[in-house]
């Protein structure tokens, strides 16, 4: 058995290797009172099996991207840079998005040297609806063809700050930036069909609740209920958006990209000091996942054939899974798009 085939082994089989231990573990409990080594061979075991179940699986398809444009927002770093060299390696041209030229530029080279594809770079303030709309103009014009979107970039848990337009920084960013980013650019993406866009979400939307009353959080912000409302909003959107473009080849996901240590948990590192942010680093060192790994989703989203039949579905580690209730949501759904128009300037948009 090759090592690819052994891995794949590992990743099919790793729900009954982990329950075949835990039984293990379970049937010599007694002995491990009497005996510390093996209780302390038992502990770790079961610290490394934790991690590697965190992990999640690697998207298996093998699908090929040559002659197709992928556009990232975010891509110059993170799970948005390692989805770019993914989708680069399967021939794909991408087209990255981002608020720092410079960091763009220097991710944008080493994704080119490492796959040989050609990387285009813009730059993209989400924290702009003027900066989304002349990137968006300028994109039209450079690439009249648009196959995979992939709303990738965001903030999480910052202080309250606004954005350009007076918009909460993360309902702002995560959501409204994104939303006028998609539909500025759906009529390239159209003309590309099949063609996908996928929007990062994350499980913190399981916390989430869209507060209609507040919606910017002005009365009482609070730092992770914006970043729940903003990921909840991604869901929403993207099953609002799947069924508006029923029938256009134009498909829809979202998804988590499972606990990812990256730099979006700066916020979280600069509001805690001492042991607490030793702890948070060690934890997310060994139990998060890497950005390769926090990755796959997002890649099996882009590319995976088997799901091209369940657009506006929300999908965790390679697999689709049923979010919040609150993220199934009809009326909400559409409440938002309606809310969302108003907020950008596109009162009299229709797909």
């Amino acid at each position: 058995m090759s090592e690819d085939n052994f891995a794949s082994w590992l990743d099919d089989n790793k729900v009954a290797i982990i329950s075949v231990t835990c039984s293990l573990l379970v049937y010599m409990r007694l002995e491990l009172v009497t005996h510390p080594i093996a209780f302390l061979v038992v502990v770790v075991s079961g610290i490394v099996l934790l991690r590697w179940w965190l992990q999640g699986p690697k998207c298996k398809s093998k699908a090929t991207l040559v002659g197709k444009v992928v556009v990232i927002t975010g891509a110059n770093t993170g799970i948005g840079k390692e989805t770019a060299k993914d989708l680069a390696r399967r021939g794909a041209r991408i087209v990255m998005l981002c608020r720092d030229l410079d960091k763009a530029r220097v991710a944008a080279e080493e994704i080119h040297h490492e796959t040989g594809s050609t990387v285009g770079v813009f730059q993209l303030d989400l924290a702009s609806l003027e900066s989304i709309r002349n990137t968006a103009d300028t994109l039209k014009q450079a690439e009249p063809n648009i196959h995979i979107l992939i709303n990738n970039a965001g903030v999480m848990m910052c202080p309250r700050w606004e954005t350009k337009d007076g918009f909460e920084m993360q309902l702002g960013t995560n959501h409204l930036g994104h939303f006028l980013l998609t539909l500025m650019l759906l009529e390239q993406i159209k003309n590309s069909a099949p063609a996908r866009i996928v929007n990062v979400s994350s499980i913190a939307h399981t916390q989430g609740k869209m507060n209609w009353d507040d919606l910017m959080n002005e009365k009482n912000y609070d730092a992770k209920e914006a970043y729940c409302q903003s990921k909840l909003a991604n869901i929403l959107f993207t099953k609002e958006l799947a069924k508006r473009l029923s029938g256009t080849g134009v498909t829809c996901y979202s998804l988590h990209p499972g606990v990812v240590q990256t730099e979006l948990g700066r916020h979280i590192h600069e509001s805690v000091n001492g042991f607490i942010h030793w702890a948070f680093h060690f934890c997310g060192n060994f139990f998060f996942k890497t950005v390769v790994q926090g990755a796959q989703t997002s890649i099996y989203c882009a590319v995976d054939e088997s799901i091209s039949k369940h657009s506006g579905k929300y999908y965790s580690d390679c697999a689709e899974k049923r979010p919040n209730s609150q993220a199934l949501n009809e009326e909400d759904a559409t409440k938002l798009w309606e809310k969302s128009l108003h907020l950008v300037g596109l009162e009299h948009y229709n797909v």
